[in-house]
């Protein structure tokens, strides 16, 4: 079942790649949006021509789930698109009736708000399950989603299609270091993924909180951060003053660079937070859960990992 998980991952991976998801997402400004709009290339699929479709002959994705869609950042985008034009095609399944459309619904309905006949796109034949992730996606992109909301979404994709960080990453549009962020924030503290889901924090700060390894100086770092509205600079300050001195002791010895590398690397790559106290020669490595979902991902981790070896 591993195996075709991943397998499936790569394929769609592929895919993504090919068309490389460059989709303007809104509340970031109207200037931002139509420089994203007017990327500077319009992506195609490789040996796929892009073509102009009547606007009337595209139907909406019958995966999509998402039902709300934001007017005012939609007419945000429509006069981005009357500025520039649509220079991000869609993509699209033929149809019996016209087309259905698989990516693109923001730009297809601002397109539509925008008075236009026609919209560039990619028409292509894709499985059931790739419609799915599309929409799934798609979805990943809304203007009010909070960044655990964002995360939990981003796991299940990495859960449920095998995919790896890197490859959701090029997908969406975010750096790997990103996504593994918003991975990393899901294994926090509870208090503090609720100060994150509340928007008391943002992933900046969450980042920045990842570098106090105790819980209980790294909540009440948290809770200032809240009570005093400091910015990531501050925190990032203040969290390294408290890693130096966990115990509030001058002196304390710095956990080693290679040891933190280390587990930042086992934390992106199993999504769960690990802690390692000691060196290259011996100590101990600490795999923290916070509910009983968390532990059964931890269990299934090792279980798998006993198979590998």
């Amino acid at each position: 079942m591993a195996g075709k998980k991943q397998a499936l991952g790569k394929k769609l991976e592929d895919l993504f790649g090919d068309i490389e998801s460059k989709i303007p997402v809104s509340g970031e400004g109207a200037a931002k949006r139509g420089a994203e709009n007017t990327g500077k290339e319009a992506p195609a699929m490789p040996g796929r021509a892009v073509i102009d479709v009547d606007i009337d002959e595209i139907k909406p994705n019958s995966e999509q789930p998402r039902e709300a869609f934001d007017q005012e950042g939609l007419e945000e985008l429509a006069a981005s698109i009357e500025a520039h034009g649509v220079l991000v095609p869609l993509l699209l399944q033929k149809t019996e009736h016209g087309y259905e459309l698989v990516y693109g619904e923001r730009r297809w309905r601002a397109a539509r708000i925008a008075g236009l006949k026609s919209v560039p796109a990619t028409v292509r034949e894709v499985t059931e399950e790739e419609k799915e992730l599309f929409a799934i996606i798609e979805n990943t992109q809304r203007e009010n989603l909070n960044v655990i909301e964002e995360a939990t979404a981003y796991r299940g994709i990495i859960k449920k299609y095998g995919m790896t960080q890197e490859g959701l990453a090029r997908i969406v549009g975010k750096s790997r270091s990103y996504i593994a962020n918003t991975q990393r924030a899901l294994v926090m503290q509870t208090e503090i993924v609720e100060m994150m889901r509340q928007g008391q924090l943002t992933l900046g700060h969450a980042n920045a909180l990842g570098a106090v390894k105790e819980a209980k100086p790294q909540l009440e770092l948290a809770k200032k951060i809240v009570k005093s509205g400091l910015s990531v600079r501050e925190a990032e300050r203040l969290a390294a003053k408290a890693e130096k001195n966990p115990r509030g002791k001058a002196g304390a010895k710095a956990k080693a660079e290679d040891i933190r590398r280390i587990e930042q690397e086992l934390t992106s790559a199993a999504g769960i937070h690990v802690n390692i106290n000691g060196n290259r020669e011996k100590g101990k490595v600490e795999l923290r859960y916070l509910d009983r979902q968390g532990l059964e991902e931890i269990i299934d981790l090792l279980r798998k990992a006993r198979k590998i070896l």
